[in-house]
């Protein structure tokens, strides 16, 4: 094809084809300079390729001027005896088919505009496929959709090679649709077994990207009573899966457990467990699943174990589910380090919600809150003015533990029954001990965190004190309430208020005859 120079030279040349094509069948070689475009590496030239496809065999699509039915190979037609207009159809339905195999190799182009003007045009042909299908039903009612098309684009937005969140966020508009988002889930379900099975060690790219898809796939809370169809239908019928909640819940849980069954960066683990509770767990045809992939998480420690608790949690109170060592885990995540990390608040939000049943044994409450009170000892002032309230907390809850501040003669450090070394809470021993580490906190030098520690002094109030507004305490924000504070009076800063400068003289003699 002969080019005219710049890109309004290349768009005229193209739309001359594109006339010319659509005008006579006897032009139909003209298809193959538009194709040529599209391998082009000037990116304005390839945009305007993109366009003349897409006005192209969207037409073609339109007009019924595709083959329909298993596509026999072109040697086998062009060599036969059938007739000239069926030899056509064939012919333009594998230009149709290279030119879907090159705008999904497009969709991995240095430049975003080409992927988007690529995932455009597929999406079109997606919709034109679905509503005048290539493939023939077999019964009345078949439910058609152009799958290997659309497995393709979604094949495309899964790169290995490449960071595809701006084009998966281009995509997201079309999840909106009931039938678009049901076979995105079962063609990420295939593109995860392609690539794990191609790849001995799969580039994080790849699972960021799945995880970008999967966590942009959200099914509506009921049943719609209309469906939403990107491929539009004359009429829907019941038989049809993916018409029904019911089985876009399955193709959920399948999608998201093909995902999750594999080894993933530990960055991903902590992504997925942070929507786990209330965008995944929900929408799950049967939830209890997921505990595989929770009790491996559960065994990473630090953030990652206490994000997986929190779903193990929501497991064990809403479905049912069995699982002894909950509370051992929790345990021991109370560590020292459990003050300073920066999940400190969103620790204690949970360890206040798992803590909050009443229910719970004596011996396990006193297990927790022992072991805090003993953490408590070193820890920074802002963290005490939160775990003090926290621990009080507990005892307003289980009137069974308030032994612990009731012995009056407990025992201190050295004598203490109780093991802090031990892991389960059961034979900790603490329900023998005492927590006489609140009455050593309360000479703390802060005197917000000894007046915090003296609340065990009196009987503690019925309502339980909220800890939420004190969970993001810091050191600057206390140190910078101290600076406003306004003292009523001056502070004495002797115990002994001076006589004069250097005292009398008859003691100022003394003193340097004692000390010579």
């Amino acid at each position: 094809m002969e080019r005219e120079p710049g890109a309004a030279g290349v768009r005229r040349a193209l739309g001359r084809r594109l006339e010319a094509v659509l005008a006579s069948r006897s032009e139909a070689n003209a298809v193959f300079d538009i194709l040529a475009v599209l391998q082009s590496e000037d990116q304005e030239e390839i945009q305007e390729a993109v366009r003349t496809c897409s006005r192209l065999f969207g037409a073609l699509l339109e007009r019924g001027e595709l083959f329909v039915g298993q596509l026999p190979s072109e040697e086998m037609v062009m060599t036969g005896s059938r007739g000239a207009a069926r030899k056509y159809k064939v012919w333009m339905r594998h230009r149709y088919h290279s030119c879907g195999n090159r705008l999904g190799e497009l969709l991995g182009h240095p430049s975003f505009q080409v992927k988007e003007l690529a995932l455009s045009a597929l999406m079109k042909f997606v919709q034109l496929e679905g509503a005048h299908p290539l493939e023939k039903p077999k019964w009345e009612g078949n439910y058609l959709f152009p799958r290997e098309l659309f497995k393709l684009v979604v094949g495309g937005l899964l790169s290995p090679e490449e960071d595809q969140s701006l084009l998966l966020s281009q995509f997201r508009e079309y999840l909106d649709y009931d039938d678009t988002r049901y076979h995105t889930m079962q063609a990420a379900v295939e593109a995860v077994a392609r690539v794990t099975g191609q790849h001995p060690e799969v580039p994080p790219a790849f699972w960021n990207n799945t995880f970008t898809l999967l966590s942009a796939v959200s099914l509506p809370r009921q049943e719609p009573t209309v469906s939403s169809f990107y491929v539009k239908r004359t009429e829907l019928w019941d038989t049809w899966k993916v018409a029904h909640l019911k089985e876009h819940r399955k193709a959920f849980q399948t999608m998201w457990l093909s995902f999750l069954k594999h080894k993933l960066p530990l960055s991903l683990y902590k992504k997925v467990l942070l929507i786990t509770h209330d965008a995944i767990l929900p929408q799950l045809a049967q939830p209890t699943l997921m505990i595989d992939f929770l009790t491996r998480a559960c065994d990473l420690g630090g953030a990652l174990s206490l994000l997986a608790l929190n779903g193990l949690f929501i497991l064990i109170h809403k479905h049912n589910l069995e699982y002894p060592d909950f509370y051992r885990k929790l345990y021991g995540l109370l560590d020292p380090s459990v003050f300073h990390v920066k999940y400190r608040a969103r620790f204690f939000h949970l360890a206040d919600l798992f803590l909050s049943s009443s229910h719970l044994p004596a011996y396990l409450v006193a297990a927790f809150a022992k072991r805090l009170a003993r953490l408590a000892l070193t820890a920074p002032p802002e963290a005490l003015l939160m775990v003090l309230p926290f621990i009080c907390n507990l005892l307003r809850r289980h009137p069974a533990c308030r032994v612990l501040v009731h012995r009056p003669h407990g025992p201190e450090l050295d004598a203490d029954p109780y093991d802090p070394g031990e892991k389960d809470p059961a034979q900790s021993r603490a329900l023998e001990s005492s927590l006489w580490e609140l009455q050593a906190l309360q000479r703390h030098y802060h005197p917000e965190v000894s007046k915090a520690a003296s609340v065990i002094n009196q009987a503690l109030s019925v309502p339980e004190v909220s800890i939420a507004p004190l969970l993001e305490l810091t050191a600057y924000e206390i140190f910078e309430r101290d600076l406003k504070k306004k003292g009523s009076e001056p502070v004495p800063l002797e115990f002994i208020p001076a006589q004069g400068l250097l005292g009398q003289p008859g003691e100022l003699c003394a003193q340097h005859f004692t000390l010579s």
